[in-house]
């Protein structure tokens, strides 16, 4: 790859890692859908995005603390699910009998 190609495709990289980010996805699963729709190496579309994170270090901070925050949320969401299928099935188990 010539020097003006390889600009260009880190470019498409970058391109492509912000429409992660638009997804809400964090690097491992931009690394993977970029490596199973784009055929671009993980450890391409990982390096471009640590050099994402030095230039924006203020954007992806606060990107992390809502990745984070609704992983939490995500959590939560399912532990009351789980305690609301098992209250279900108690109450279910308590009329067979």
């Amino acid at each position: 790859m010539g020097e003006s190609s390889s600009a260009s495709y880190i470019r498409m990289v970058q391109h492509l890692i912000e429409q992660c980010l638009v997804f809400h996805m964090n690097k491992n699963e931009c690394m993977e859908a970029l490596a199973k729709h784009a055929n671009i190496q993980p450890v391409i579309t990982s390096t471009v995005w640590k050099e994402l994170e030095k230039e924006n270090e203020e954007f992806f901070q606060t990107y992390m603390k809502d990745q984070e925050e609704k992983a939490l949320e995500m959590e939560a969401v399912e532990r009351r699910i789980q305690k609301i299928l098992a209250e279900t099935a108690a109450k279910d188990s308590d009329k067979e009998d």
